[in-house]
């Protein structure tokens, strides 16, 4: 079983291990998510990409528009790899879906799509068919683009849902939501940089079974400092 990681390093490690794993097996189309506030994603991708060498030329990485993809390329160097940018204006593809992949495209990577993204991201993958996909950082669930309603329910049962998540960490208040394939979803508490694991679930948790996991804990925390408590006032009776 995968630890928590403590840093960002370890944790791009962890995510192209659980990545190349979940391929090994058969998984086409995968989504990895550093869930850290303010995180810059082109650094992220540029050790994340790594992971994909032995692809070479058939690897093409998307980015959301030509401004990024130019800042790659310039920063990157050469790359034996394709950049392409999803180039949306408004709600207007430049480029359409056929002129974005050709057959010689074995695998994809998707960096940090927004729900702006949405409909071209989803139009190049149903165009590659079963080729493998990965979504890294995706932030398509943006529901004050694609709203709370009927368009992001629709969005995340016909698109999203057809994706394995492959890594995830999202810190929380004094805890972390973990999964790196092939392990269960976890929830790890983090106070005082002490990390215990409170609960393994087969699916990722909702909201609500969250905070039972973590109310959970900190109700048995409070019952065992209490206990303690008691022990050392018991101590200092024997003493005296």
């Amino acid at each position: 079983m995968a630890a928590l990681p403590t840093t960002l390093d370890d944790a791009i490690a962890q995510a192209k291990t659980a990545t190349q794993t979940a391929l090994e097996k058969g998984y086409t189309r995968l989504q990895v998510e550093f869930l850290f506030p303010e995180l810059k994603p082109i650094p992220v991708a540029h050790q994340f990409v790594d992971l994909f060498a032995e692809y070479g030329e058939t690897l093409k990485v998307f980015f959301t528009d030509a401004g990024a993809a130019a800042l790659v390329r310039r920063d990157w160097g050469a790359v034996p790899f394709k950049i392409h940018s999803l180039d949306v204006a408004g709600s207007r593809q430049t480029t359409s879906v056929q002129e974005q992949i050709s057959d010689d495209d074995r695998i994809f990577l998707f960096v940090a799509p927004t729900a702006v993204e949405a409909g071209p991201v989803e139009q190049i993958c149903e165009a590659v068919g079963d080729r493998p996909v990965v979504l890294l950082n995706p932030r398509l669930e943006d529901f004050a683009t694609v709203g709370i309603g009927y368009a992001g329910r629709q969005l995340r049962m016909r698109f999203l849902s057809t994706f394995e998540p492959a890594y995830y960490l999202r810190p929380l208040d004094e805890a972390a939501l973990f999964r790196c394939y092939p392990d269960l979803w976890q929830i790890w508490s983090t106070e005082n940089d002490d990390y215990t694991l409170l609960g393994e679930e087969f699916q990722k948790p909702d909201s609500d079974t969250l905070e039972l996991i973590l109310a959970k804990a900190r109700s048995t925390q409070n019952a065992n400092q209490g206990l303690f408590s008691g022990l050392q006032k018991l101590l200092r009776g024997l003493g005296s």
